[in-house]
């Protein structure tokens, strides 16, 4: 059996990096469905003020900058703020390359001293379209994060499957005994769907009893929204229309 802390990718910290700040809550998010958790490690990263930690590299990434206010940053990064850290991911790389993922936050929630890690995803709604209003489903690995997500008013799985790099960090924090809670806001996967990152982030409030301001990220789910429904308007503008009934079927040719 190979070594828990050998599968991870490695995490080079800044030259100004203060390891001594590290501990409390961690939150992960990557660049999965409905960018759900990426959106809200990014809004957490803005809103809160929180400082560039160190960035994840390995040469199998691919050789991008991502700019931010002119400024160039990998892909891959983590912050830290007072009794917070997050691990951010803004490009989506292959399923096969959830475990090492996985493997590097948990090496970085480990060695950085943190008391409880919560990974951020989104799960896809039943009932796609734009919606006011979503579920957001807790699942955690401890009885401990369980009664926490009960207290903030979460709704727990009760059965199912988690899949992804949130289904490897919950199921191997219960076999290693850390707390690792999942929040999973249902979501469109068809855009980035910033209003069911505005119910997580509502969601890591109430976990970490600490107020997050989400005006912007309001206003981002809001213009996000209605550029699709222009979208869609413009699509059902430019719609072909439907074939006409011919109540004579023996007479349409069929051709194979």
């Amino acid at each position: 059996m190979s070594n828990d802390n050998s599968a991870g990718y490695p995490l080079v910290l800044h030259a100004e990096a203060d390891p001594s700040r590290l501990g409390g809550t961690a939150i992960c998010g990557f660049s999965t469905v409905g960018s759900v958790g990426v959106i809200t490690t990014s809004h957490l990263i803005s809103a809160l003020g929180l400082d560039a930690m160190g960035t994840v590299l390995h040469p199998q990434f691919p050789a991008i900058a991502l700019i931010h206010d002119s400024v160039p940053k990998h892909p891959v990064r983590v912050y830290q703020g007072e009794g917070l850290g997050v691990f951010t991911s803004e490009i989506q790389f292959p399923n096969e390359k959830d475990i090492y993922f996985g493997e590097t936050v948990l090496e970085w929630f480990t060695k950085g001293g943190f008391d409880r890690l919560i990974v951020v995803d989104g799960v896809i709604s039943n009932e796609l379209g734009i919606k006011e209003e979503g579920e957001l489903w807790g699942v955690s690995s401890t009885q401990k994060g369980r009664d926490q997500l009960d207290k903030a008013g979460i709704r727990r799985i009760q059965q199912g499957i988690v899949s992804g790099i949130a289904g490897y960090l919950i199921a191997e924090g219960e076999r290693r005994g850390l707390e690792v809670s999942a929040l999973l806001a249902e979501c469109n996967p068809m855009y980035p769907d910033a209003r069911a990152a505005l119910i997580a982030v509502e969601g890591v409030s109430e976990l970490i009893d600490r107020e997050i301001p989400i005006q912007d990220l309001l206003n981002d789910a809001r213009n996000i929204e209605e550029r699709v429904r222009e979208a869609f308007n413009r699509a059902q503008k430019t719609a072909l229309p439907a074939p006409i009934d011919d109540d004579d079927d023996d007479e349409v040719q069929m051709v194979f």
